[in-house]
C-alpha cells in the first residue's frame, strides 16, 4: 500500500527564497533534523521563516509531509548555487533525530519505506540515494552516522525497493563503449561524476588531461577508464599528485595568498571539500580567505581533527592520507 503524502507547500510568493530554480531531480538526499519536532512542525517552520534553507519532505513516526514541489530545487545540501545536491536532489528530513528514542526509529523506518517508494515511482535504484555528507562534507545525517548505520539504512531501502518491484540500480548520464565514457551535462561536477562511477577525481583528471578539478564543460566526453581494463590498476595512466606545503596557514589581515594556498585548495577539491562551484576555476584563487578556511574546517570535522579552519601539520598529514587513499 502506497504511503500517503500530506501536501503543505510553500507559497509561490516564497519561491524566490526557498526554491527559485526549476529542477529535474536525479538523486534523493537523506538528512537527520537537529531537533525533536514533528513533520508538521518542521514543514511549518521551513515555510514561514526568512531563511533560504529548504527541503522537500519531512518524515516523522506517523506521516510524510511535503513542503516543496518536486519540480523546484531546495537549498539543503550546502554545495553551492549550482551544486548537484542543491540543484538535482530531493531533500528528505527524518524527524525526532536529536533524542527521539522509539519515535526516531519509527520515523526512520517510515522514511526508508518512503524513499523506496520515491525510487520506484521514478524507476531509480538505491544508487540514487545520497547522504547530506556526500555533497559538502557536513556530518549529516548525524544520528545515522553516529550509530554507524548508513550502509544498513541503504540496504534497508534496497530491501523495501525489491519488495515493491523496483530496480536495483540505474545509470546516470550518457555513456558509450560499455560504460567507458561519460558526456558532461549542465550542473555536473568532476567529483559527482567520480562518485557515481566509482573512480577517483585524480584518475579522471589523469585520463582526461584535466589540470584543475571540476574544470569541465557541458558536452565534453570524459574517459571513465584508463589505458588498462581496470580503472583501479596502479599502472594505468599518470597519477595526479597534490604537493602540500608545510607550516601553518590561516585567515589573516591582509589575507594569506600564493602558490601554497592554491596547493591546499586543489587538494581539498580533489577530496570534494572545495570549491565554490559558481566561481571561475571553481574558486581556486590562491587566497586563504573564509571560504578556504570553511572547507578546511569541514574536512577537519569529518576526519576527527580540531575544526578550527587552520591548515597545520596534522591537517596536512590527514589530507595526504586521504589523497593517497583516493588514488589507490
Amino acid at each position: 500500500m502506497a504511503i500517503k503524502v500530506v501536501k503543505n507547500l510553500v507559497s509561490k510568493e516564497k519561491y524566490t527564497l526557498k526554491c527559485p530554480n526549476p529542477m529535474v531531480p536525479e538523486y534523493i538526499t537523506i538528512h537527520n533534523t537537529a531537533n525533536d519536532a514533528s513533520a508538521k512542525n518542521e514543514i511549518s517552520y521551513m515555510k514561514n521563516n526568512t531563511s533560504s534553507t529548504s527541503y522537500h519532505f519531512a518524515v516523522d513516526d506517523k506521516q510524510v509531509i511535503q513542503g516543496l514541489p518536486l519540480n523546484r530545487n531546495a537549498w539543503h545540501t550546502g554545495d553551492g548555487k549550482e551544486g548537484p545536491g542543491n540543484r538535482k536532489s530531493i531533500g528528505v528530513e527524518i524527524c525526532y533525530s536529536k533524542s527521539g528514542g522509539p519515535k526516531y526509529y519509527a520515523a526512520e523506518k517510515l522514511a526508508i519505506k518512503f524513499v523506496a517508494q520515491l525510487l520506484k515511482e521514478r524507476g531509480w535504484g538505491v544508487d540514487r540515494v545520497r547522504k547530506h555528507q556526500d555533497w559538502n562534507g557536513k556530518y549529516c545525517p548525524h544520528r545515522i552516522l553516529d550509530e554507524g548505520r548508513w550502509d544498513e539504512v541503504k540496504a534497508a531501502i534496497a530491501h523495501e525497493l525489491s519488495k515493491i518491484g523496483g530496480k536495483s540500480s540505474t545509470t546516470l548520464g550518457s555513456s558509450s563503449g560499455s560504460g567507458t565514457t561519460y558526456k558532461v551535462k549542465k550542473g555536473d561536477t568532476l567529483s559527482a561524476i567520480a562518485k557515481e562511477h566509482g573512480v577517483s577525481v585524480a584518475s579522471l583528471q589523469s585520463w582526461n588531461n584535466i589540470k584543475y578539478p571540476n574544470k569541465i564543460t557541458v558536452g565534453q566526453k570524459l574517459k571513465l577508464k584508463g589505458p588498462s581494463s581496470s580503472s583501479n590498476n596502479k599502472t594505468s595512466g599518470k597519477k595526479t599528485s597534490y604537493p602540500l606545503p608545510s607550516g601553518i596557514i590561516k585567515v589573516t589581515s591582509p589575507m594569506t595568498k600564493g602558490t601554497n594556498v592554491r596547493q591546499v585548495q586543489n587538494a581539498l577539491a580533489a577530496l570534494y571539500f572545495y570549491p565554490d562551484k559558481g566561481a571561475k576555476n571553481n574558486g581556486i584563487d590562491g587566497v586563504y580567505g573564509p571560504k578556504t578556511a570553511n572547507a578546511v574546517k569541514r574536512f577537519q570535522s569529518v576526519n576527527g581533527l580540531t575544526a578550527d579552519g587552520i591548515y597545520g601539520p596534522k591537517t596536512k598529514a590527514k589530507i595526504e592520507e586521504k589523497l593517497k587513499d583516493n588514488r589507490n
